[in-house]
């Protein structure tokens, strides 16, 4: 099923588009077997609602590479795959689709713009109230629909929490995957923003300046190196400390993963462990508003591997811990 909107298609997945990822077993419950499609009874008593994106405009647009519209694919491939078990019931989450790039327009700029709207609406109009969706794929361009559709929903800023590399802060110069969280801030739907991990010489002194008059906040990762600070410290002490009445969006850029393939490729960066830690951290929050996992750019067998299990990873521990902590 699908509808088309400009040069961007929204493709609404049933129970047919999970299934030819699926490879059923003996004796085994996949997540594939399990999860909801907007076209089930189970749809509305879904908790977590996954959407994919397709594109790779907004990295383009940053002077980033190409590959970010591959990594959905390979998310579904690893995730459907897993077990449903007593560690993970996937009946409490549902997919709901895929939004693609189908042809872009005059500039990639104009592209992102167009996506941006897209984005949110197809939110707005699928998602029922308390639903928390789960966007993966693409660049991360596609942070500011989010904060825009959450500071919409509650007629109110909201705040964001980020590991990442890089601050996207970058000019309002035009929509792409580097000033997301300006553009948000500078248009109202965004009150407090932390970032954790930016390294030292990917950062311009425009953007430090920048997060530093608007109020937000950020560590460096070579201060975790230098052992000066604790990256599960630091997780820790932001959750005791944060506003649980404001609702906060999630944001984890694979980039910040050390030799992830990504928009934005480092060899310095954090481990896959610390990046699971720091999801398991904020998903403890009491108004977590959704979870932005974008970045990841497979080009080859190899990285779709790595990609879809570490996507798959880093959604099931979010979902174990959100779930856990709101049942404590």
């Amino acid at each position: 099923m699908s509808q088309d909107h400009a040069k961007i298609s929204f493709d609404l997945f049933g129970a047919s588009d999970v299934e030819q990822f699926l490879v059923p077993r003996d004796g085994e419950t996949k997540i594939g077997e399990k999860i909801a499609t907007y076209d089930s009874t189970r749809w509305k008593s879904a908790k977590y609602v996954v959407l994919g994106v397709e594109e790779s405009v907004g990295p383009r647009a940053n002077l980033g590479r190409g590959g970010a519209e591959h990594a959905f694919k390979a998310f579904l491939s690893k995730f459907l795959n897993m077990q449903s078990n007593s560690f993970f019931d996937a009946s409490k989450v549902a997919v709901l689709g895929r939004v693609r790039v189908v042809s872009e327009e005059k500039t990639l700029i104009d592209s992102v713009e167009s996506l941006d709207a897209f984005i949110e609406e197809t939110i707005s109009d699928h998602l029922r109230s308390g639903q928390i969706p789960i966007l993966l794929g693409g660049g991360h361009n596609n942070a500011f629909p989010l904060i825009k559709y959450l500071s919409k929903q509650n007629d109110n800023r909201i705040n964001v929490v980020n590991l990442d590399a890089h601050a996207d802060y970058r000019l309002l110069e035009g929509r792409h995957s580097g000033n997301s969280f300006s553009y948000a801030y500078n248009q109202g739907f965004l009150n407090h923003y932390t970032v954790f991990g930016l390294h030292y010489q990917y950062n311009s002194q425009q953007i430090f300046d920048d997060l530093k008059r608007d109020g937000h906040t950020y560590t460096l990762h070579e201060s975790y190196i230098n052992e000066e600070r604790n990256y599960f410290e630091d997780f820790k002490k932001y959750l005791d400390e944060s506003n649980v009445n404001i609702p906060l969006g999630i944001e984890l850029d694979l980039d910040s993963i050390e030799r992830m393939p990504s928009s934005a490729f480092t060899p310095v960066g954090m481990t896959m462990s610390q990046a699971l830690r720091y999801l398991r951290t904020m998903a403890k929050h009491k108004k977590v508003g959704y979870l932005h996992l974008p970045e990841g750019a497979p080009n080859n067998d190899d990285e779709y591997i790595v990609v879809g299990k570490t996507l798959a990873y880093l959604v099931t521990d979010f979902i174990r811990a959100h779930w856990n902590a709101g049942k404590a």
